[in-house]
């Protein structure tokens, strides 16, 4: 018998499931079904509001085997993996202990290679604020310029006031993304 944390077993699969946010969701939904997607897209608020909840529904909608879709199966291949966080091509990072310019060098080497499984390489980079300046230095050029089927997801426990209010360290990070 496995044993698994509450949180994650009853965490939302698909938008339909999520509670609140409905704005934000919307507007997701809307982009895959017109296929006008962004390559990046950051997720502000304070914890618990379902910001990378949000994000790895939207990594199963843009990997599901049935094509990109605003709603998953939920049983295909991709999306049993990043629903079980074993998608090699879900590379989740927690920016509040990769802080340094190195750590981000290392993570954007990765960028130059395609998708092993799936049809994106998505990088969820979860407490996007923690990094350090020189470190969002080195992630503008691929958040302006990201190789094909690359995607970042980004995280900030600020809450969305201070985030559009210019909390953000670096201007030019905020003004590239869709924040939703």
């Amino acid at each position: 018998m496995s044993h698994q944390v509450l949180a994650r077993k009853w965490r939302p699969g698909t938008f339909s499931e999520m509670v609140g946010q409905q704005h934000v969701l919307q507007a997701l939904v809307n982009a895959l079904e017109s296929g006008r997607l962004h390559h990046a897209y950051l997720f502000t608020g304070t914890r618990g509001v379902g910001k990378t909840t949000v994000a790895r529904i939207l990594a199963k909608c843009l990997n599901c085997d049935t094509g990109i879709t605003a709603t998953p199966c939920g049983e295909c291949g991709a999306c049993a993996e990043i629903a079980e966080g074993r998608s090699v091509d879900l590379i989740e990072v927690d920016a509040a202990s990769k802080t340094k310019v190195e750590d981000t060098r290392e993570l954007l080497e990765n960028v130059q290679y395609t998708p092993t499984r799936s049809r994106y390489k998505i990088y969820l980079i979860d407490e996007v604020h923690m990094l350090s300046n020189h470190s969002f230095n080195a992630l503008l050029k691929t958040l302006e310029e990201p190789p094909p089927s690359r995607a970042v997801s980004t995280g900030d426990n600020r809450s969305a006031e201070a985030a559009c209010d210019g909390a953000l360290t670096v201007p030019a990070i905020q003004s590239e993304k869709y924040a939703a």
